[in-house]
């Protein structure tokens, strides 16, 4: 599903990302961990076309973004870490516009909606505009709308930021749902229980170059420890990068 391969990204002199490769397979959720200023945000916007590549190329389903930017974004769908939506529009009005920038017919997308905010039990307050909604509300609609076109692949930068401990756990739900229908995530956070429970498969990313990827039992292997946490094991891989 998507393929990153030898990818650089330069600012001015400082290398951010540093020849990255990595597949990411359908029905995966892919976690990738790493501080600030590794290079996690930097990636996700190479993948969705914000950034281009100083070197290398990113693959969805086979085609390039670089050379075909259009047919790969009709495949994505992308929740920011800060959801920055125009403040005089309803959340309802916001959904039907995020379905429509993808070619849904408004009656697929009035059909769709119900459903949507039942996950979050947002029914009564789609009408109200977003300078009215908590931070946490903005994030519930802004997942809402990735899922809204049934995409191929989401990309998700600290997904339960400002969320309360039952929507986030709402939010991680929806995501594994998504990944075995055959959809795939590609996520990057810092909260690391959430990456352990809910990975397919974990990236550690150090200072832009990604020191280890695989499942979360193997890389238990890796470190000779069949019980450790996604913090142990963090940690065990950085301090020797």
């Amino acid at each position: 599903m998507l393929e990153i391969k030898n990818l650089n990204k330069k600012f001015a002199n400082f290398l951010a990302v540093k020849d990255l490769n990595l597949k990411v397979n359908e029905g995966e959720l892919f976690s990738l961990i790493g501080p600030n200023g590794s290079g996690k945000t930097t990636i996700i916007k190479n993948i969705l076309g914000l950034l281009r590549p100083s070197s290398g190329d990113i693959l969805i389903n086979g085609e390039s973004i670089k050379d075909s930017p259009i047919k790969v974004k009709e495949q994505l769908a992308y929740i920011p870490d800060e959801p920055k939506i125009w403040n005089h529009i309803t959340g309802e009005e916001f959904l039907y516009f995020s379905g429509a920038l993808y070619g849904m017919k408004k009656e697929d997308i009035s059909k769709k909606i119900p459903e949507l905010l039942a996950h979050f039990n947002l029914k009564g307050i789609e009408k109200k505009y977003f300078e009215n909604y908590s931070r946490g509300n903005k994030q519930k609609f802004s997942i809402l709308a990735a899922l809204l076109h049934n995409p191929k692949l989401i990309l998700v930068d600290e997904p339960i930021v400002g969320l309360d401990p039952e929507s986030a756990e709402i939010a991680m739900n929806l995501l594994h749902k998504f990944t075995k229908s055959g959809g795939t995530v590609f996520m990057t956070t810092h909260t690391l229980p959430v990456a352990q429970k809910y990975s397919s498969k974990i990236g550690i990313l150090h200072q832009g170059e990604l020191i280890a990827t695989n499942t979360l039992d193997n890389l238990r292997k890796e470190i000779k420890s069949d019980s450790a946490s996604l913090s142990e094991i963090y940690f065990n891989f950085t301090k020797h990068a």
